[in-house]
């Protein structure tokens, strides 16, 4: 059956409001003003790091090691106050997995957090690979990243498909030869193989791939 890698943040979960307010937590320790919704979802999809980076530089300041540092510390206390998957989510991965597709995330968050809200909202038990940002050297868009999730699953780019809402999915995707979903209900704008409004779509679509 067809591997299907999805992205984590603004795919399967609208973790938003928890990143920004982590990261908000982070700036206010600095006397420096909170960033809005609209700011921080432009921000998301590269990793904590460069997050932070973007985050201080829009308030006129160099991050530091130690507000990237903080910022993990207070976002991984803080993973799923707001967080939740995106409605039909859990429904799309228990026909995924019943009808016998491997499931993995490749996403650029480091993958203790990732991990973490897995669990702690129940979609874990659906992935055999989770791969973040820190487990590889590489970070989408370099499609070696998504390779490393493709070997740990056994899986062929041929035998494939990448799920994201972001730029750097649908380019890793490429790098590889593999068919991308874009969602349209996240974080990012993308031109994928095929685009998807709703959740329950995606299960309808790998069956039509093969």
């Amino acid at each position: 059956m067809r591997a299907v890698v999805f992205d984590l943040d603004g795919t399967l979960i609208d973790s938003d409001p928890d990143i920004r307010a982590a990261l908000n937590r982070v700036l206010a320790a600095e006397g420096l003003e909170k960033l809005s919704v609209a700011d921080v979802r432009r921000m998301i999809g590269d990793g904590a790091k460069v997050l932070v980076e973007r985050g201080f530089a829009a308030r006129g300041r160099v991050a530091e090691a130690v507000h990237v540092a903080a910022f993990i510390a207070d976002y991984e206390e803080n993973v799923v106050v707001e967080t939740a998957p995106y409605p039909g989510i859990v429904e799309a991965l228990e026909a995924l997995k019943d009808a016998g597709h491997p499931l993995a995330v490749c996403t650029n968050k480091p993958v203790v957090a990732a991990r973490n809200v897995l669990a702690l909202l129940g979609l874990e038990p659906y992935f055999r690979v989770v791969v973040g940002g820190d487990s590889t050297p590489y970070r989408k868009p370099d499609p070696k990243h998504l390779e490393a999730v493709l070997q740990a699953l056994g899986a062929t780019p041929e035998r494939a498909v990448m799920v994201g809402d972001h730029a750097n999915d649908i380019a890793a995707a490429a790098g590889l030869g593999v068919p991308s979903v874009f969602v349209s209900w996240g974080y990012g704008k993308a031109q994928g193989s095929h685009t998807i409004d709703k959740a329950v779509e995606l299960p309808g679509l790998v069956a039509q791939m093969g």
